[in-house]
């Protein structure tokens, strides 16, 4: 029998989050979870020379502003595959916006992606908070999202950084259900 890994529950043990990896590290297609199908396809590929610097997903019964599951990138040095469930916590927000998916022309929506880090991510559990990575990686980390999606007629937009609290706030504010 087939799990609907979007509906798994948000958080587990000790009040990590779950992110369910769709495209890992490395990985130069963005793969997106199904839940009709129950199974991954491709999405789009990279831009050539692209490859995802880190695992990449969502957070499952979750929903944000664009009216897909939150997205979230998993800083650590392991890749994993498409389907493995890691319980994370934050480090925080990018904020971005882009054009609103079948919205009038300028009309915009939010689009922001989660920072978090494995908790079993032991090479990493000095890091809290974004701001403790150098000013250079999350400026690439800022391009990357935005070479990722130029030729998707999104109009990206970085809007700025915000800390684990701000994530925290956002899992509260698009959770489908508690837990």
């Amino acid at each position: 029998m087939a799990t609907d890994l979007s509906r798994l529950p948000l958080r587990g043990q000790h009040g990590a989050f779950h992110v369910v990896v769709e495209s890992p590290r490395g990985s130069t297609v963005k793969l997106k979870y199904e839940p009709t199908l129950q199974a991954f396809s491709i999405s789009r590929p990279l831009t050539r020379g692209l490859r995802y610097p880190f695992d990449w997903g969502f957070i499952p019964s979750s929903k944000g502003p664009d009216g897909d599951p939150l997205d979230a990138m998993v800083y650590w040095d392991d890749s994993t595959w498409p389907g493995v469930v890691l319980p994370c916590r934050a480090l925080g927000v990018l904020q971005v916006d882009q054009k609103k998916r079948n919205g009038k022309p300028g009309e915009r929506e939010r689009n922001d992606r989660i920072l978090a880090v494995p908790v079993s991510a032991t090479r990493a559990e000095q890091l809290q908070t974004y701001q403790q990575l150098s000013k250079r990686e999350r400026d690439e980390l800022e391009h990357f999202f935005l070479a990722a999606v130029h030729f998707a007629d999104k109009d990206a937009r970085i809007l700025g950084w915000e800390g684990p609290e701000g994530a925290e706030r956002m899992l509260r504010q698009y959770a489908l259900t508690e837990g």
